[in-house]
């Protein structure tokens, strides 16, 4: 008897996994549902690390782009937000091509916003204070009783947060940047 209640929480468990693709936990659901929060989301899944040399920023194919996986996983974050009805002011991304189809899959309707491009490579850090203070900047001036979602990097993430982040991964705080939650996506 013993194997099999050990058995059946292993299943229900293995189950869940494979039909929820964004794990949140009702508080930060809760939170989200409230409104005024800033929602960090890194870029979905992308195979790689930087980009290429011959990076140019408004030509996709001399970037790293999604993987079939990664768009996958956008389309995931989208449905979370509207299956649970999660009202939304804007969505910001960065201009890279993997933020902008991370957007485009989970919300379609975005704006670029420089300050949230990656300065990752050597040649884009000498931007990252500049970026930081604009960000910081948004945030202190947006007023809503919606959410603003930011669709981002690594390293601005944590620049700001100080936290690191996985490919698609919310992070939800407030507006004095204190990390209200976390969500891993899938």
């Amino acid at each position: 008897m013993f194997w099999f209640k050990k058995f059946s929480i292993s299943f229900f468990i293995l189950l869940s996994f494979f039909f929820n693709n964004v794990f949140a936990n009702d508080e930060i659901l809760n939170s989200l549902k409230e409104g005024n929060k800033i929602i960090f989301i890194r870029h979905a899944l992308a195979p790689g690390n930087g980009d290429p040399d011959n990076f140019v920023i408004n030509d996709c194919s001399t970037q790293r782009n999604l993987s079939q996986k990664g768009i996958e996983q956008s389309k995931n974050i989208g449905n979370f937000f509207r299956e649970n009805k999660i009202k939304i002011d804007a969505v910001l991304s960065s201009e890279w091509c993997r933020c902008k189809d991370t957007a485009f899959h989970a919300f379609e309707n975005f704006i670029t916003f420089d300050a949230l491009n990656s300065f990752y490579d050597p040649k884009f850090s000498k931007n990252e204070d500049l970026q930081i203070a604009n960000i910081k900047k948004l945030i202190e001036s947006w007023e809503s009783d919606k959410n603003l979602i930011l669709v981002t990097h690594f390293v601005v993430i944590s620049s700001l947060l100080n936290t690191g982040s996985s490919s698609g991964e919310i992070i939800v705080v407030n507006k004095d940047l204190k990390i209200q939650g976390r969500m891993e996506t899938f």
